[in-house]
């Protein structure tokens, strides 16, 4: 399956192509809008639209399915697929790296890309406050804590490929260059020996969610924004709340990042020590919103708008697009019964 998700383990593949489920390795196999090769989708008023065609080339009209994938249930039930699937891989290898600043992601990104080429199935990343957390609650570690100094950022990079001795030897290649370099991108990393160390990296990636529950109640935000603004729109927004007064044990212990590299895709949390709170959520929206949208980002890179999100919508459609949304959804389900309320309030 061309996707892999942190609830993998109780989704269903007509909610996935429901809410265009990304996860963490759209990098390699892209979104389900080129995967999907077609749907079956039973319409409001109870007729069954079978566009559940296999061809990868279908160039007859409007690609109507498209409309389906992401419309959160707004304008159809998913009721078959038919998926491309690629070749489920033969070698799997993680490797961690603790960086001495933020900058030095997107040059990292571009060596790592350019010399494991198309093996590279992931690159996460996650700020210093996530890594922090992750130990705290007994994940890792996974670097010796003398080598990894004052880092201020961590990346995990998987490669999916077909021949293992050729994996290793590309990842041995591109770990010795990273450390040998005359100006290193990274301070210290590790490349996993065992499907048990293997598993052990991926958690301080997959259980940040875990952890963050933990501390409390968090504000979470999955949004879109330019690589190269991550940790200043992390940074001012717990600016932000040391500005309000809100930024201590009493209120917001944590402003913490982490998310998909390859894609734009930050997952930013504000950790609530005490519960939520409306004086919290006042400093937090819409200025979030606001900040997003002043990177030209997403509201919501891949978590959908629901009902929480429909207010903040206009932040990253236009008046046009949304007006658009509301004919199509009027064409499609002009009762209002499929999921009222969601994606267009």
């Amino acid at each position: 399956m061309p996707l892999d998700l942190g609830a993998k383990g109780s989704c269903q593949i007509g909610g996935n192509i429901s809410t265009n489920a990304g996860g963490l390795r759209l990098l390699r196999y892209g979104s389900l809008h080129g995967s999907v090769l077609g749907l079956e989708v039973v319409l409001p008023d109870g007729t069954i639209l079978d566009q559940l065609s296999t061809l990868r080339k279908d160039n007859t009209g409007y690609d109507l399915k498209q409309l389906f994938i992401g419309a959160e249930g707004t304008l159809g039930i998913v009721t078959g697929v038919s998926i491309l699937t690629p070749p489920a891989p033969q070698a799997t290898n993680n490797v961690f790296l603790a960086l001495p600043r933020f900058e030095n992601v997107l040059p990292l990104y571009q060596t790592v890309k350019r010399q494991l080429g198309e093996i590279m199935s992931a690159f996460e990343y996650m700020d210093r406050t996530a890594y922090d957390l992750a130990l705290s609650h007994g994940l890792g570690p996974a670097l010796d804590a003398n080598e990894v100094g004052n880092a201020q950022c961590f990346v995990l990079v998987e490669t999916s490929g077909g021949n293992e001795d050729h994996d290793l030897e590309k990842l041995n290649m591109l770990l010795e260059s990273l450390m040998t370099a005359e100006e290193p991108l990274i301070y210290t990393g590790t490349l996993s020996q065992s499907p048990a160390q293997f598993d052990s990296l991926w958690a301080l990636r997959e259980r940040l969610t875990e952890c963050v529950q933990k501390e409390g109640k968090p504000y979470k935000y999955d949004v879109s924004v330019p690589l190269a603004k991550f940790q200043s729109v992390v940074d001012t927004i717990r600016e932000r709340m040391v500005s309000k007064g809100l930024y201590g044990d009493h209120a917001v212990s944590k402003v913490l990042g982490y998310g998909h590299i390859g894609d734009g895709n930050l997952h930013l949390n504000v950790v609530a020590k005490r519960g939520y709170s409306h004086e919290i959520e006042a400093a937090l929206e819409p200025f979030i919103y606001e900040l997003v949208s002043s990177h030209k980002g997403s509201v919501s890179a891949e978590h959908g708008i629901g009902s929480m999100k429909t207010h903040a919508l206009h932040y990253s459609k236009c008046a046009t697009s949304i007006e658009w949304m509301r004919k199509i959804k009027g064409v499609f389900d002009p009762l209002n019964i499929m999921n009222p309320g969601k994606v267009l309030a």
